[in-house]
């Protein structure tokens, strides 16, 4: 049986780690270009946007969880200058290929400190009556200050302690003992996760609300609700073990770029197509090496292999989906 552990997040966004006090609250969002590495961890690649601000509260009576003023603390954003998205994406594809990471996928965190009614992420809907349970206890974690503290590793590097929950948590701690592991699922990924960020014993636990997230080409996705897991979040929090941050929302996969409000401007750019021609073809050898080593009782000889990389994208794809077919074949074949 696999166990599954904390992952460290390097970099993180800076809404996963908004704070308040009984002074106000970081108010905001970010949206991040996120890899994975062979260990699990990921890391922040490229800004899409991030805008925080610290919301004051009324210092008088009966008004102290009203916000008075705002102050922009952090505003960074490419996401509506074409240019530099193009140029984001690609140093971001580039830099995951030389550092022998995967693409994983955008990462949405939105903090609002539970204070709108209506829920800011995509995808994510919630009664009212739980949205004012999460503002409560918003409230408590100000109060206790017990928002997730940043830690950094021995070069100095930020980071913090994630744990995925619920049902589908698999979908997102994706498990593999290699990269080539983790290439062969993230290579057809699509679709999305959503959620709320919530702090306990020191780490960030996404718990997963609802998806339609899947790794097989050319299937359409339906959507998922974890009722199951919302019932544990308001459990926690009523006992108070989990303490709400912020909500989140991440596509998974190179495919979640189409989900850019961008896309199809950048979508034809010559480099932008170069880049990912370029990672396209990492990835596929990654996997080409897994199904090599899997099938390593039958020689596979040099010829071979310098006629899969002349073959077409649709080619080589079409050859890893029938070498994948062969080798769970013969797997089932030698369990039998």
């Amino acid at each position: 049986m696999c166990i599954q552990v904390p992952i460290e997040f390097y970099n993180p966004p800076s809404a996963i780690l908004a704070s308040g006090s009984k002074l106000g609250v970081e108010l905001g969002g970010t949206k991040a270009i996120v890899s994975i590495d062979n260990l699990h961890n990921l890391h922040s690649e490229g800004n899409i946007f991030t805008e925080l601000s610290w919301g004051a509260f009324y210092q008088e009576e009966g008004l102290e969880d009203q916000i008075d003023t705002f102050e922009t603390k952090e505003f960074d954003s490419v996401r509506e200058d074409p240019d530099a998205l193009i140029k984001t994406i690609i140093d971001s594809i580039y830099n995951i290929i030389n550092n022998q990471k995967l693409f994983y996928g955008i990462v949405d965190f939105e903090v609002d400190a539970f204070l709108n009614q209506n829920t800011v992420i995509p995808g994510l809907k919630l009664d009212y009556l739980i949205i004012n349970k999460l503002l409560d206890a918003h409230k408590k974690t100000r109060d206790k200050e017990l928002f997730p503290k940043i830690m950094s590793d021995a070069k100095g590097t930020k980071k913090i302690t994630v744990e995925f929950q619920g049902k589908k948590k698999k979908i997102l701690h994706i498990m593999g003992n290699k990269l080539e592991d983790l290439a062969d699922i993230l290579r057809f990924a699509n679709g999305f996760a959503t959620g709320i960020v919530c702090t306990s014993r020191g780490a960030a636990n996404l718990y997963v609300l609802s998806d339609n997230i899947v790794f097989e080409e050319d299937i359409i996705p339906d959507l998922h609700i974890d009722e199951e897991n919302l019932a544990i979040i308001e459990l926690g929090i009523q006992r108070e073990l989990l303490f709400p941050i912020s909500w989140f929302r991440i596509d998974l996969g190179i495919k979640s770029l189409e989900t850019l409000e961008l896309w199809d401007e950048i979508k034809d750019h010559p480099k932008l197509n170069k880049a990912l021609a370029r990672y396209e073809k990492y990835i596929t050898s990654l996997v080409y090496k897994k199904f090599q080593m899997m099938a390593s009782t039958e020689k596979i000889g040099t010829d071979f292999e310098d006629d899969f990389y002349e073959m077409s994208l649709a080619e080589r794809r079409k050859a890893l989906r029938d070498m994948a077919e062969a080798i769970r074949k013969l797997t089932d074949e030698y369990k039998k």
